[in-house]
Parts: structure tokens; sequence; C-alpha cells
């Protein structure tokens, strides 16, 4: 086993001295090769982060969430191109001919392209996303009326929603139509409140108004005091008064229900009463 052992040993050296050292060394270009473009890469996504942030000024959460988005997708093609790149180079040191590879790669996908149509179909649409600006890494969104939540992760080829119960939804780029952003520069509270017929409607309302300039005192996320648009509907045991609070973005929800703890505090105060369903018995 030893003399076994000892044959081996000299063939490394025997290699590494006519051709090891220097396919190790190129090798070594190589990797360093492949951290200068990761280096290079990370130096324009930041480059890309403090334009858009000059543009659009500093301390703007849009700026830096689509810088955000942005970084992720650089980072997540730079990795793609370093590791095609390595592993082509790699080859190519240990005299394996990558010629027909690449030819036979071109084959099998022109045979598959049929069946890659839905994946283009993503990256396309991916890529318009990110052009367009229509939403971004921590933006809060709705896609055809089935998905809400925050984006955590974007690639060209799909979106990663986290939803309030914490579930993550993977949806392709090519699918997602009909998005509505609900964190653009503002949001809006909308909370209905309902009251009975026999309440004086404009002190009900007056009061309203009170306590969303109140509200707003009392928190930094609300905007401007609870707008009262007025009678809203009616039903037979009920009149709906609707209110707008504007707020920050993706602080609607929380506004809503600090609104509606507020109103019914002052309601018990003013002693309002609460809308009772009524019937009517005909007895013959």
């Amino acid at each position: 086993m030893g003399m076994a052992l000892g044959g081996h040993i000299e063939k490394v050296a025997a290699w590494l001295d006519h051709t090891g050292w220097q396919k190790l060394q190129r090798m070594l270009v190589v990797v360093v090769t492949c951290l200068i473009i990761l280096w290079a890469l990370r130096l324009v996504s930041k480059a890309v982060a403090r334009s858009m942030a000059a543009g659009m000024g500093e301390h703007n959460p849009e700026a830096q969430r689509r810088a955000k988005t942005l970084g992720a997708v650089i980072g997540n093609f730079a990795r793609v191109l370093v590791v095609s790149f390595f592993i082509l180079e790699t080859l190519q040191e240990f005299s394996v001919n990558v010629g027909p590879l690449v030819a036979g790669v071109g084959i099998v996908g022109a045979a598959i392209g049929f069946g890659a149509q839905n994946l283009v179909k993503d990256v396309i649409g991916g890529f318009f996303l990110l052009v367009e600006n229509q939403y971004g890494v921590g933006d809060i969104i709705s896609v055809g009326d089935k998905h809400v939540g925050t984006v955590e992760r974007m690639t060209f080829r799909m979106t990663m929603l986290r939803d309030m119960e914490g579930r993550a939804h993977f949806l392709p780029n090519g699918t997602i139509s009909d998005v509505i952003v609900l964190s653009k520069q503002f949001a809006k509270a909308l909370v209905d409140v309902d009251v009975s017929h026999d309440e004086d409607l404009d002190r009900i309302m007056a009061v309203l108004r009170d306590v969303g300039a109140e509200l707003m005192g009392a928190r930094e996320d609300v905007l401007e005091p609870t707008e009262v648009l007025g009678v809203e509907s009616m039903s037979a045991a009920s009149c709906t008064i609707r209110t707008l609070t504007k707020c920050l973005p993706g602080q609607q929800w929380a506004v809503a229900r600090e609104l509606r703890r507020r109103v019914q505090v002052r309601f018990k105060l003013e002693g309002f009463g609460r809308p009772i369903p009524q019937r009517m018995i005909i007895n013959k």
C-alpha cells in the first residue's frame, strides 16, 4: 500500500512540474477575474442607487425601494454571468473543447424553445416591470384581486410576495397583470361608521372631524385630518357615514384600526346609541 501511495504522489508531483502549476496559475487568474467582475457590478449597483437618490431625494422611500430592487436584480444577473464564465474557463483549462458543448446547448435550446415560451414571457415581463418602475422591493401590491402582500424579492423571472399571514406567494412575472400598488407616495384609510337613524347626523359628522383632528396630532403617519365625506348608504337599521384619512403608504390599516377605536370611545362619551335592527310584526 505504501508503494502504491508513493506512486500516486510521484504522478501528482510530475503533473505539477509539467503543466499543473501553469493550470493552477491560470485558474487563479480566472478566480480573480470573477471577483473583479462582481466587485465592478457592485460598484455599478451602488452608483445607480446614489444617482436615483440624488434625482428623487436622498430620503425618498420610493427611491430607496427602487435602488434596492435594481441592486437585487443586478446581483442575481451578475452571479449567473460569473458562474457561467467560471465553468467555461475551467473546462477550457482542462482541455475540454467547449465549442461542441455550446453548439449542443444551442440545439437543445432550439428543441425546447417551444416549451420555454413561458420562461421567456416571464423574463420579458420582469424586464418591463423594472424599466417602468411599476413596483419594487418593499412595496405593498395587489395582483389581480387574488394576491395582496409586501414585495420581498424580485428577479427577472418572478416576484415573491409576503401576505399579512406570513405566507409567501411566488408569482411568475409573465402572469402579473392588473397590479394595484398600495404604497405609492401616500395611502388613504377608509372607515365606514354606522349610526342610528335617530341620531343627529350633523353632530355626528362634527364629532368625527374632531376625532380625526385628534388622530392627526397623535400619529406621525397621518398626513391630513380625517375627511368626512357624508352619508354613503342607508339601510333599515342605520346610516353609514364614510371617512377618509390620508396617511403614509402601508399604514392605512393601522390608521383605520386606531380611528375605529377612537370613534368607539368618543361615541360612548357623547352618548350616541348603536344602530339596532328593527323588525315590524303585523298580526292579522
